[in-house]
C-alpha cells in the first residue's frame, strides 16, 4: 500500500472527502485488491482529521463494497464492482442543481413520450388524462400538485411499457420531486408560465393519443426545454426565499436502492 494522503479541505463534509479520496485509488488501482489499508491513526494524520472523520468515511466506503473490516487485522481493499449511480449535486447553487436535473428529465422524457405513444392501451390513456386532471384539482385545491406531476409523467411512463424505464424514474423520483417542488413553486408566481404548463401537458398528451411517436417526444423535450427557461426567468428572489428553501432536500438528498 504506497498510497499517501493530503489534508482535506476545511468547508465541505469531512468524511464525504476522505471516503473520495480513497475510493479514487481504489478504483484507480493504486490500491490493490487485499491491500491492507494504514490505521484509523494513520489515516487521520494524513488527511488531518479526526478518527471519528476516518470511521465515518470507512464506513461508507464498506457500504459500497469498497473495503472489508477484518476483526483484529484491519481494512481491506476489496474488488470493486460497478460503480452506482450518484447525484451529489453542487451545493453552491441550487438554481444550478434543479435545471442539472431538468436536463436530465429532458432527456428521459422524451424517449417515454416517443415509446408511450406507439404502445399505449385505452387504459394507459385514460390514466394519463386522470393524471392531468388531479393536477389541476390540486392547484385549484391550494395545494402545490407537484405529487400529481410526478404522477401524470410516471402514467406516461407506464405507458410506454418498459419496466427498466419505469424502476429509473422510479429511482430518480427523489430528485425530480425536488426539481418539480421547485419548478412548480416558480411557475405559480407566474399565470402565464401555469397556463404554458398546462398547455404543454396537453400537447403531450395529444400527441399520445393520436399516436404520434415524433410529435409526443418533440412535446415531451419542448416542455422540459421551457421548464429549463421558466427557470432562468425567474427572478433573483425568488432564489434567495421560496427557490433555495425548496431546494433544500433536493441538495441533501442522498442516492436511495433502486426499487
Amino acid at each position: 500500500m504506497s498510497s499517501s494522503f493530503s489534508a482535506v479541505k476545511p468547508g465541505l463534509k469531512l468524511a464525504d472527502q476522505v471516503a473520495s479520496a480513497l475510493e479514487a485509488e481504489i478504483r484507480g488501482g493504486r490500491l490493490q485488491v487485499a491491500d491492507k489499508l494504514p490505521t484509523e491513526t494513520a489515516l487521520a494524520q494524513q488527511f488531518q482529521v479526526s478518527r471519528t472523520v476516518v470511521r465515518e468515511a470507512l464506513s461508507r466506503l464498506k457500504s459500497r463494497g469498497l473495503v472489508d473490516s477484518r476483526q483484529g487485522s484491519g481494512v481491506y481493499v476489496q474488488a470493486p464492482g460497478i460503480e452506482p449511480l450518484q447525484f451529489d449535486l453542487p451545493h453552491a447553487a441550487s438554481r444550478e442543481a434543479v435545471m442539472q436535473i431538468v436536463e436530465v428529465r429532458r432527456a428521459l422524457e422524451a424517449e417515454v413520450a416517443e415509446m408511450a405513444a406507439l404502445r399505449r392501451s385505452e387504459a394507459d390513456l385514460l390514466a394519463i388524462r386522470q393524471a392531468m386532471a388531479a393536477i389541476q384539482a390540486a392547484v385549484q385545491a391550494g395545494r402545490d400538485g407537484v405529487e400529481e406531476d410526478v404522477q401524470f409523467h410516471r402514467a406516461i411512463a407506464r405507458a410506454a411499457g418498459n419496466p427498466f424505464m419505469i424502476n429509473t424514474l422510479d429511482y430518480l423520483a427523489q430528485f425530480l420531486k425536488g426539481a418539480t417542488r421547485v419548478t412548480r413553486a416558480n411557475e405559480a408566481r407566474r399565470s402565464d408560465f401555469s397556463r404554458a404548463v398546462t398547455q404543454e401537458h396537453e400537447c403531450i398528451v395529444l400527441a399520445i393519443e393520436a399516436g404520434d411517436a415524433v410529435a409526443a417526444r418533440s412535446a415531451a423535450a419542448e416542455h422540459m426545454r421551457n421548464a429549463l427557461a421558466r427557470i432562468a426567468q425567474a427572478d433573483p428572489g425568488f432564489w434567495t426565499q421560496d427557490g433555495a428553501r425548496l431546494a433544500e432536500p433536493l441538495l441533501a438528498a442522498t442516492p436511495a436502492t433502486p426499487r
